[in-house]
């Protein structure tokens, strides 16, 4: 195959392979079939629960589990009334908790949540608790994972088929997905988005909790809250996320819009709305 071959090929999967993220409408790169992705995404979920004191009841999973499902609510009719319910026929949605004082917490493709009992220390109520799901949530809703995927793939193994990737190199493939959907290669640890991304999921995030009944002026002093938390230091849950005062700031200028987002698209079923 000669050279101008090859970068034609190249640049044809590429362009055939955008999409444009949900509410933000940002173009990005997603090469991986959706439907692949979240079957090594629900794989590598339940090998972590295995591996991690999962709770299985009490007040924290209670907890987790009602805003998890509101915001889950709020995607769906917002979904629906874009016409693009179908968008989601990939996901299989599922909230943990895991008994572990890290302030973390990861949604894996497809809707796989995990919240550290950690974090819940710092949330201190559930709106907050709704501002962290709902950034997490947006992570996997917005196909960060992918985008990230796609590029080490591209970077690491060249454009080939993620079937041939993973037959030829799996534990490199595999290493590739859990650091794509935000794990390092350590039980617990998180790799962190990139700026962009983690930017984007404070946007959406704050648009879902809204949608779902909660108050989005929380967003703004629960990251203030975990910036303090860190001692000066950011823990890895932030080491990429935006300046802490202009991120504050940010979500402050976005409230309206969310509040918008909440009149446009309410969410009846949420457990928030009905008290």
């Amino acid at each position: 195959m000669t050279r101008q071959l090859f970068i034609c090929l190249l640049i044809s999967g590429v362009l055939t392979a955008c999409t444009k993220t949900a509410f933000t409408g940002r173009k990005q790169m997603a090469l991986i079939p959706a439907s692949e992705l979240n079957q090594m995404s629900f794989s590598e979920y339940r090998a972590f629960l295995k591996k991690n004191p999962t709770l299985a009841s009490g007040p924290e999973v209670e907890l987790v589990r009602r805003v998890g499902n509101d915001i889950k609510e709020a995607v769906e009719v917002y979904y629906r009334a874009q016409g693009k319910a179908n968008e989601l026929r990939n996901f299989a949605w599922e909230f943990n908790v895991v008994d572990n004082p890290a302030a973390n917490a990861f949604c894996m493709p497809g809707g796989k949540v995990v919240v550290f009992t950690g974090i819940l220390k710092i949330t201190q109520n559930e709106d907050a608790l709704a501002v962290v799901m709902g950034h997490e949530v947006a992570h996997a809703l917005a196909n960060h994972g992918n985008e990230r995927m796609s590029q080490l793939l591209l970077a690491q193994l060249g454009l080939t088929s993620l079937q041939v990737a993973l037959a030829s190199k799996p534990a490199q493939t595999r290493d590739i997905l859990l650091a794509a959907a935000g794990f390092g290669t350590q039980v617990g640890v998180l790799l962190p988005f990139s700026r962009k991304h983690e930017t984007e999921a404070d946007e959406i995030g704050l648009y879902l909790m809204a949608m779902a009944g909660y108050d989005p002026n929380e967003a703004a002093p629960f990251w203030e809250r975990m910036n303090r938390s860190s001692g000066g230091a950011p823990p890895e849950f932030l080491s990429t996320h935006p300046d802490p005062s202009k991120r504050s700031e940010r979500l402050k200028q976005l409230v309206p819009k969310a509040r918008a987002y909440a009149m446009r698209y309410p969410v009846p079923n949420s457990s928030k709305n009905r008290r």
